[in-house]
């Protein structure tokens, strides 16, 4: 055990190198989407986040302020939302597992099917290049070897390529539908068609976090194709569409030979009690929630046309985002938008996702884009 020189902690003591695992060293940092800036004469909004800019129904915060038990640990199962899940979603309760968010799922996920065999040989998890921000980092705590495919131009996903990338050490294959930031959903053709391609012993996973904002009438759905396929995973979450985020409750739907593991690995108490109730109360309010989520969606319309009318060519979205491949140009825009009191999501030098706020803040955004000369496509 070493020290740093002058290196000392609280008490006046040499402090020692802690070191963690070496795969930490080469992890990507996930990067939160930051708050917007305070400009003077100017209402700030938040669009880096994806977050459902409405608050809980008004029958969810009722619920959860009467909550008098949270000195008790919750039900480990989540029972009570579990079995709420089966009837709206008409799958056996015994299918589904519950988790911190659908990234706590995940994680419960990798956890239990992608690693390292007794030997040290890496497993492999294949999914989709540039996607949700957490795969790389999540594959590379399980242990495992990430295999990144390149989205297409038009930010969707390359499934031939993805099929092609499979080897006999693929565990896990992640597919992001709709896709966290590009925006497109995956058809239920194209799923099926890949799931043909792929070896039936490898768990294909459909992460569906932002399927309550699908509106394309052939996207996939992965409640039906986990009906027909018994590799397959569906991944949800109620942080999205029911402005849940902050309390943290997700759940995966999978057949008995995957359930039976993941329940092993599942981490113990980590839907709390206020979120299973404010979850549970969201699903026999699902109506309200509809008319909500179909509001963001018209807007999401708006931007979109709005965008399309000024000339810039964006990928088709199905989240409640947008995705601007701004490329070399992606830094000077996130700066430009701050000034205007947006937050918006930069990734390096790839693009800018924008998600889909207020309707004075999606106004704003229009306005700042037609002054805007470097958008794809504008002239």
């Amino acid at each position: 055990m070493t020290t740093t020189e002058n290196d000392t902690n609280a008490a006046g003591l040499p402090a020692p190198e802690i070191r963690p695992r070496s795969v930490v060293g080469r992890l990507p940092r996930y990067t939160a989407g930051k708050p917007p800036a305070v400009i003077e004469g100017l209402q700030s909004y938040k669009l880096s986040s994806n977050e459902n800019h409405f608050p809980p129904l008004p029958a969810v915060l009722e619920a959860i302020s009467s909550g008098q038990e949270i000195n008790r640990y919750p039900d480990p199962l989540s029972t009570a939302l579990r079995t709420e899940l089966s009837s709206f979603l008409d799958v056996p309760a015994e299918d589904i597992v519950t988790g911190g968010g659908s990234l706590g799922v995940l994680n419960q996920l990798l956890a239990t099917f992608a690693g390292q065999d007794e030997s040290g040989v890496q497993d492999q998890v294949v999914y989709p290049w540039r996607s949700f921000e957490a795969y790389p980092i999540s594959v590379g705590l399980s242990g495992a070897e990430s295999i990144q495919v390149p989205l297409r131009e038009d930010g969707t996903h390359d499934l031939d390529a993805m099929a092609a990338a499979v080897t006999e050490r693929t565990r896990v294959i992640l597919l992001c539908t709709p896709n966290n930031p590009t925006g497109p959903a995956l058809t239920a053709a194209q799923v099926e068609s890949f799931l043909a391609s792929v070896p039936s012993d490898v768990i294909v996973v459909i992460d569906e976090a932002y399927e309550d904002f699908v509106r394309d009438p052939e996207a996939v759905n992965g409640i039906d194709m986990y009906r027909r396929h018994p590799n397959v995973v569906v991944l949800r979450t109620f942080s999205k569409g029911a402005g849940l985020a902050g309390l943290r409750v997700g759940y995966s739907v999978s057949h008995p030979a995957v359930t039976q593991h993941l329940r092993v690995a599942a981490v113990p108490f980590a839907v709390s009690q206020l979120a299973e109730t404010a979850a549970v109360v969201s699903l026999r309010h699902h109506g309200e929630l509809v008319e909500r989520i179909q509001g963001l969606v018209q807007e999401r319309s708006r931007v979109v046309e709005g965008l399309r009318e000024l000339g810039w060519q964006i990928p088709e979205a199905q989240g409640n985002f947008v995705w601007l491949a701004l490329g070399e140009n992606t830094p000077e825009f996130a700066v430009l938008a701050e000034q205007q009191a947006l937050a918006v999501r930069a990734f390096g030098t790839e693009g800018v996702r924008v998600t889909i706020g207020e309707e004075e803040a999606n106004t704003r955004f229009l306005a700042l884009c037609a002054t805007y000369t470097k958008g794809p496509g504008v002239s």
